[in-house]
C-alpha cells in the first residue's frame, strides 16, 4: 500500500526563530507518512542541517526552468541539490497567478529537477469561474498533457506527484467538498495512471486531514498555512498515518 504523502508548503512565510521552534519539535517526531517541509530558500540550507537526523524532507518552493548561467536571481535544481534538497514544489496556483508562470515554463521546471534526481510536486488547479463553467476537468487535463513527455522519458510514479489544488479553496477558509475532491483526484488518475501519487491541497487543517485523506484516490496533502505551527502540522501528519 502506497505511503500517503505530507507536503508543508511555509510560502513566504516564518523566520529563523520560527523555522528552528517548528522543525526541532517535528524532528523528534516519527511519522507512519512521507513527510517534507518546503521552506523559503534563504533557510533552506538550515532547515537540511535541522533535519539530517529525522526522516523529513526538506524541500523548495520553486526552481528555475534555466540550468546554471547568467541568470540573475534564479535558483537551479543543481544548487537545490547541492544544498540537500530532496524536493521541490512546480506549478503552485501563487507562481501561476502573481509571477505568470505558464504551462510551459512549469513542465520545464520539472524537468530541470528530474534532471537532476530530484523529486517533483506538480501542482495543478481551476478556478472557480472554470468549475463553474464546468470546464474544471478541461482545465486539469490541460495542464497534464505535457507529462506525458517526460513520463515516455521514464519519470515513473517514484519521481513526481500531482497536487489537485483549487484555486478557489487555497487561502480562503473555503475547502472543496469530499465528493469534488474524489471525483478530480480519480480523473487525475485516469489521465496519468493509478501508480501517480494525488496530493490535495486546498484549506488543509488538522480537523480536516483525516476525512480528505480517507477518500480513496487521495494519497496525500499539501498543506500551508497550517504547516508553519508544528502541533496542527504534526497532528496533519499523523492523520495520513
Amino acid at each position: 500500500m502506497m505511503r500517503k504523502q505530507v507536503v508543508g508548503n511555509w510560502k513566504m512565510n516564518g523566520s529563523a526563530a520560527v523555522m528552528g521552534e517548528v522543525l526541532d519539535q517535528l524532528s523528534v517526531e516519527r511519522f507512519s507518512a512521507d513527510v517534507s517541509v518546503c521552506v523559503p530558500a534563504p533557510y533552506l540550507s538550515a532547515a537540511v542541517d535541522r533535519l539530517a537526523a529525522s526522516p523529513i524532507r526538506v524541500g523548495a518552493q520553486n526552481v528555475s526552468e534555466y540550468g546554471d548561467g547568467a541568470y540573475t536571481g534564479e535558483v537551479s535544481a543543481r544548487m537545490l541539490k547541492d544544498v540537500g534538497c530532496s524536493l521541490a514544489i512546480v506549478g503552485h496556483s501563487e507562481r501561476r497567478r502573481y509571477f505568470a508562470e505558464t504551462d510551459a515554463a512549469v513542465i520545464t521546471k520539472l524537468a530541470r529537477l528530474l534532471e537532476v534526481g530530484l523529486f517533483g510536486v506538480f501542482c495543478v488547479g481551476e478556478t472557480l469561474a472554470e468549475r463553474d463553467s464546468g470546464g474544471a476537468e478541461a482545465r486539469i487535463e490541460s495542464q497534464l498533457a505535457q507529462l506525458h513527455t517526460l513520463m515516455a522519458r521514464g519519470a515513473g510514479a517514484e519521481r513526481f506527484c500531482v497536487a489537485y489544488e483549487p484555486v478557489w479553496a487555497i487561502g480562503t477558509g473555503r475547502a472543496a467538498s469530499n465528493e469534488q475532491i474524489s471525483s478530480m483526484h480519480e480523473f487525475i488518475k485516469r489521465c496519468l495512471g493509478p501508480a501517480y501519487a494525488v496530493l490535495y491541497g486546498g484549506s488543509v487543517k488538522a480537523s480536516n486531514a483525516a476525512d480528505i485523506m480517507a477518500l480513496t484516490a487521495v494519497d496525500g496533502v499539501l498543506v500551508g498555512g497550517a504547516s508553519l505551527d508544528a502541533r496542527e502540522f504534526g497532528a496533519i501528519c499523523r492523520a495520513a498515518g
